[in-house]
């Protein structure tokens, strides 16, 4: 791997990809890297549900190790223009690969052994990144591309000859240069991982290593540690990258021994160019969130733009799936603490990300805590919307249930007005699982459409400001005047579909205590409950009072 600055790289082309991961990560075991085209997408291959592939895709083959899998794999990617396809390390390159990769001129990749997919899957995308949306050229810093954090590694990494990692300040890795190889255990370690140990972290923690990189302007020099495990078998010089008083991130050069006065300069100014990289490389992704959240909205709102907006986001002329994901406050919430309004961000990045790995046919953004997802959709409506049930469960069990996170799937929509309605219909089953009926975190209209027009029923007699009769009204009556509990007892018999055994035990009362109080029930409300449509009627009743009854 060379630095950037010695020739011209393409921005988004497996040559890139190659040169930047290759060694580390991926290894070329066959296939031309040499064509121009900028690679559509990272897309997770599924043998039982084939995904949608952009051009020139980039699949990851997880789980692929059978020869003759990977080789009827090959043949099919070739059919549909991918571009590489990456299977773990050691690849089973048998004739019938080679044959297969030949034929479909799709290039074929390993992943080093105990390389997690998913960081794979980061490092790849943080290299085809290209920024603002619309593909505009670059601006350059420092003769670099803005916001090339890759080019920006290779280029100290030449100036101090020795590999280089950008770090944020959680210490997980942003970008690496070549020669990481040459490093030492930990090191290796940390770029399959892409985030430094914890028990190396908890080390450099004791030892203060953190506290004086975040205290200190210059580069600091820790020796070699082999008493760890003879893992940290060199020494490490790094430097805190600022803007301002804000600790950004730092820079790591595992090295042989002390720097020279001109590469410790050389080190203290690489620190400024990357703090400019490391801002535009934010408000980059500031631009974009903005750039695609209009877009998306356009889309939603189904506005005069709506169709230019489909176009541009790779939708137009698609069945599209709506989904809503949000996370149901545990108690009230205030929407403008810092705090409140990053972790919403935060889980709605995450959202975008699962939702573009799974389905790169995507978009998704977020509006007013709600992080919405445009998504292609194939096969028949009942197909694609339990394919996003899937979607959905998985997302949620990566990112855990702490806040109680929630997922609508709206219906199959086939033009822009479906797409609105579908918006609409998402809102609603968001609504339903924010009260928490029936326990779900992921629903689909079908699920909780009885709920949902209850609610919206109950809207219309508070918008109206219907009050209760009839037999419930006096019986609300009743119990407030003497501190009865007729209400409750009706509540309890409608739910036990008349059974007064289970309706006594979920009151923890006598069976004939309750069934004098089921007396006063019928004395009191004057209510025959043999009649099916009063029953019905207290029913629902209790269900649009819930409060009030």
């Amino acid at each position: 791997m060379t630095a950037s600055g010695s020739r011209p790289r393409p921005r988004a082309s497996l040559a890139r990809v190659v040169d930047d991961l290759g060694a580390t990560l991926l290894e070329l075991v066959h296939g031309d890297t040499s064509r121009s085209d900028d690679i559509g997408g990272v897309v997770i291959h599924d043998p039982v549900d084939a995904p949608v592939l952009p051009p020139r895709a980039l699949v990851l083959g997880v789980g692929l190790e059978d020869p003759a899998a990977i080789a009827a794999l090959l043949v099919e990617l070739g059919r549909r223009d991918a571009a590489a396809l990456v299977v773990r390390a050691p690849v089973p390159f048998t004739d019938e690969v080679r044959a297969a990769a030949d034929t479909s001129r799709v290039a074929l990749l390993g992943l080093s052994r105990g390389a997690p997919w998913a960081h794979l899957a980061t490092m790849l995308r943080s290299v085809l990144a290209e920024g603002d949306l619309g593909g505009a050229t670059p601006e350059t810093l420092g003769g670099l591309p803005s916001g090339d954090l890759f080019a920006v590694a290779n280029a100290i990494s030449s100036l101090l000859d020795a590999p280089v990692t950008i770090e944020d300040r959680s210490s997980r890795v942003l970008a690496f240069s070549g020669r990481q190889d040459e490093a030492d255990p930990s090191r290796v370690e940390t770029i399959l991982g892409r985030q430094v140990p914890e028990r190396y972290s908890r080390i450099l923690n004791e030892r203060g290593v953190f506290r004086e990189l975040h205290r200190s302007e210059q580069p600091i020099y820790m020796e070699a540690m082999p008493d760890v495990n003879e893992a940290i078998t060199m020494a490490r010089v790094a430097v805190a990258v600022r803007a301002g008083d804000e600790v950004l991130g730092s820079i790591w050069a595992a090295v042989p021994g002390p720097l020279s006065d001109e590469r410790t300069a050389a080190l203290r100014d690489a620190a400024q160019l990357v703090a400019l990289h490391l801002l535009r490389v934010r408000a980059g992704a500031d631009v974009e969130r903005r750039v695609r959240a209009d877009l998306v909205g356009s889309v939603l709102e189904g506005g005069s733009g709506a169709r230019d907006a489909l176009e541009r986001l790779g939708l137009a002329d698609t069945q599209l799936l709506v989904l809503g994901f949000t996370v149901a406050d545990p108690g009230p919430v205030d929407r403008t603490d810092p705090s409140t309004a990053h972790e919403r961000q935060r889980l709605g990045d995450a959202f975008a990300m699962h939702l573009s790995a799974v389905n790169p046919r995507s978009a998704s953004a977020l509006f007013d805590g709600v992080a919405y997802g445009l998504a292609a959709a194939t096969g028949s409506r009942e197909e694609a919307e339990t394919r996003a049930m899937r979607i959905a469960h998985d997302f949620l069990g990566r990112i855990g249930g702490r806040l109680r996170p929630i997922v609508a799937i709206g219906p199959v929509a086939t033009n822009l007005s479906d797409i609105v309605r579908a918006r609409a219909t998402t809102d609603r089953i968001l609504r339903v699982l924010r009260e928490g009926h029936g326990g779900r975190p992921v629903a689909r209209l079908v699920d909780v459409q009885t709920e949902s027009l209850l609610m919206e029923l109950r809207d219309l007699t508070i918008a109206r400001g219907e009050q209760l009769t009839g037999p419930l009204a006096r019986l609300v009556a009743y119990d407030r005047e003497h501190g009865g509990s007729l209400v409750e007892t009706l509540q309890a018999w409608l739910d036990a579909f008349g059974d007064v055994t289970r309706a006594s035990e979920a009151l923890f009362v006598h069976p004939n205590t309750f069934r004098y109080r089921l007396r006063r029930v019928k004395e009191i409300g004057e209510v025959d409950l043999l009649d099916p449509a009063q029953r019905f009627a207290l029913t629902l009743q209790l269900s649009l009072w819930p409060g009030r009854a």
